[in-house]
């Protein structure tokens, strides 16, 4: 989500107009950051140094941080140019704070500004765990998603999408209750550097004094000799293996085929006078909506309840003519898939096989920043194809540190649209 935080050379206000997402919300009188982008903690003891060696490689201009403390630390960055302020409180941190007694929850806020999602799994801030949409559809639509991972200690949504098994919460009690950890500058001087700074001013200034005083009394004492202040050493923190992006990909073949046997199962529901729409999947859920023509609401329950298919979350609108479902898809395994080519040799050899089967194919870059600001690349790659993923489960798979992002299928169409990235060396 936060890949729209492109940070151009525009006018600001241009900048905000243009986005899908906010950047504050204003609950009981006080200002709280949201959409922070959040990582994961190694050195707590003296977190600065990291932050900033991390955020100049995750956000193009982040200036601003917070730190989340508790079983699983983070730090959130943002950048200033946004519309972010230093000395506010991140909201993801009060809230995940108030409500550490569950380490897993999901979460949609209404507010005067958007509607606030906010994820929280096995008490990390997920890195698109915290967004302020300015849609409402998107917001559901992202809820509905998650929605479908099992598990949630809580899930807290807005009354009026009238959907199973969700709760609702006060938010301003909630935030008051947590933690207020405020945005601060990444580049300011502090801890070490700051002591650093301090000690060498101090041996400047009093060699000065020195110099001053032998002058004015014109003492023949030598001038004394100044020995730079040696900063004390700061214990280095022994670092854990870092876990590559490819050692947890979700496999594959098995979230094609999964998504294949979901899609078809989805399709085959047709209540009378409604008309499904788009079938989103990946390796948690697939989700759908069906329109009304001439239906009624009891028909398509009828119909969803008929099925026999067990559904995470299902919805109907406030007019009572769209009806939205996530279905989840629980048989994908981890795997490890270590890249095996170069950007470039991914890009060649992909674009022969395609061209050698006619369909068009459209590539592109992209890199994933870890905590200790290694790159890893990988080429992202979109098609559309009339045949179903079952068929493609032999030819994609053969790239190693593949993962399929998304699955999408209109039945009106009969198409397939497929998106997923390759991790290359």
């Amino acid at each position: 989500m936060l890949e729209e935080a492109k940070l151009l050379e525009d006018d600001p206000e241009e900048r905000a107009a243009k986005r899908t997402w906010g950047t504050s919300i204003t609950v009981g009188g006080v200002t709280y950051a949201t959409s922070l982008f959040w990582q994961p903690l190694q050195n707590k003891d003296d977190p600065f140094q990291e932050v900033e060696d991390a955020s100049a490689g995750v956000m193009e201009g982040a200036d601003l941080f917070c730190i989340k403390p508790g079983k699983a630390p983070q730090f959130g960055i943002c950048a200033s140019i946004e519309g972010f302020k230093s000395g506010e409180p991140a909201a993801a941190v009060a809230l995940a704070t108030a409500m550490s007694d569950r380490s897993s929850f999901i979460a949609v806020f209404e507010t005067p500004n958007g509607w606030w999602y906010t994820c929280v799994r096995n008490d990390i801030i997920l890195s698109d765990g915290d967004m302020l949409f300015l849609d409402e559809e998107e917001a559901r639509n992202q809820f509905m998603s998650m929605l479908a991972v099992p598990d949630w200690g809580r899930k807290i949504a807005p009354p009026e999408w009238g959907i199973d098994d969700t709760e609702t919460a006060d938010l301003d009690d909630l935030l008051s209750h947590g933690i207020r950890a405020k945005l601060q500058k990444i580049k300011a001087l502090r801890g070490a550097k700051l002591l650093l700074v301090i000690g060498i001013s101090t041996v400047i200034g009093l060699w000065l004094l020195s110099s001053l005083f032998n002058r004015i009394f014109l003492t023949p004492t030598a001038r004394p000799v100044v020995v730079p202040v040696k900063p004390k050493a700061i214990p280095k923190v022994e670092e854990l293996p870092e876990i590559k992006p490819w050692e947890n990909i979700e496999n594959p073949a098995d979230t094609m085929i999964e998504c294949y046997k979901g899609t078809k199962s989805l399709v085959k529901i047709m209540p009378p006078g409604w008309e499904i729409g788009v079938i989103n999947c990946n390796s948690s859920a697939a989700v759908t909506s069906w329109k009304r023509n001439i239906g009624r609401l009891s028909w398509a329950n009828k119909a969803l309840n008929d099925s026999g298919l067990n559904f995470s979350g299902r919805t109907f609108s406030d007019a009572g003519d769209t009806l939205s479902v996530a279905l989840p898809i629980s048989n994908v395994k981890q795997v490890s898939s270590p890249p095996m080519r170069s950007v470039t040799e991914l890009k060649n050899i992909i674009n022969d096989r395609f061209q050698e089967i006619g369909i068009q194919i459209v590539l592109g870059n992209a890199t994933v920043t870890s905590p200790t600001g290694k790159v890893y690349p990988s080429v992202t790659f979109k098609f559309s194809s009339t045949y179903n993923p079952s068929t493609w489960v032999d030819l994609l798979t053969k790239f190693s540190g593949l993962e399929i992002k998304n699955i999408n299928y209109t039945p009106t169409t009969q198409i397939w649209d497929y998106e997923g990235a390759i991790y290359a060396l």
